[in-house]
């Protein structure tokens, strides 16, 4: 009978060959547990700009069966640090479990890639990032109209820099770059794939405005929280949210060319 103490004990490297080499299942149940942090870890970043309707214990339950899937699929051998790995398929499996519950009506979507296409056409238009007054000009409205449908669109814009790969148009399609199928090879155009579109997002996001560009390099790339953020800037969360959002507009909208 396995001990789980002892298994505890036990490193990672050890736990990883036990399950990778001997099929141990205690081992697996061990990593699940030693790894079940980065799950609630995530749920609390999806969390932040999701409305309060949500439930972040559906979250985790989703999140779980995605650390599942990464454990099952990781591969020690290649030199990848697993919780880089797990975090891209903890969050992704987040998503499509908001996906499926279709929490985020249809006119809000349809709405939001509207202003998306709108502000992406303007931008190709002026060569740059346009500013708020010139978005509001642009679709007939006032700023303080624009600011408000920023904010309404802020519990829908969860989007992480993985799912700025597809067209806003495809729906569900499964876009996001964690989607590699082969975990032991890397598929010569799946990799030729990956590094055009990973340099296409380097330049969209080398466009984005100087503060929404440095929300989104703190948030995704230096893993601070959106408070954190707000200490940072000397602003409201919200606003934080608020710069979020404006910088997956643009960016979904630059991307889906």
């Amino acid at each position: 009978m396995i001990n789980p103490e002892g298994m505890q004990k036990k490193s990672a490297d050890e736990l990883w060959r036990a399950y990778k080499v001997r099929n141990d299942r205690g081992s697996r149940d061990t990593l699940i547990a030693r790894y079940a942090p980065l799950v609630k870890y995530v749920a609390g970043r999806v969390a932040v700009n999701l409305p309060k309707s949500v439930d972040e214990g559906d979250l985790i339950g989703y999140g779980t069966l995605g650390l599942i899937d990464a454990i099952e699929r990781f591969d020690p051998g290649r030199g990848v640090k697993f919780e880089t790995y797990a975090i891209a398929r903890i969050r992704g499996s987040m998503i499509d479990g908001l996906r499926s519950m279709d929490w985020v009506p249809v006119s809000v979507r349809h709405r939001n890639r509207n202003l998306e296409k709108s502000v992406n056409d303007l931008e190709n238009q002026l060569g740059r990032s346009a500013t708020d007054d010139e978005i509001a000009v642009g679709l007939g409205i006032t700023a303080t109209e624009y600011n408000q449908r920023i904010q309404d669109m802020t519990g829908s814009a969860i989007l992480s820099l993985e799912d700025v790969w597809g067209n806003p148009e495809e729906g569900e399609a499964p876009t996001r770059m964690v989607e590699l199928r082969d975990d032991r090879a890397v598929d010569p155009l799946d990799e030729a794939e990956w590094n055009s579109r990973r340099e296409a997002l380097a330049r969209a996001i080398e466009k984005l405005p100087d503060r929404e560009r440095l929300v989104v390099t703190l948030y995704y790339f230096e893993g601070l929280t959106v408070k954190e953020i707000a200490f940072v800037l000397k602003v409201s969360p919200s606003r934080v949210s608020q710069l979020h959002t404006k910088a997956v507009i643009r960016l979904r909208g630059g991307m889906s060319r």
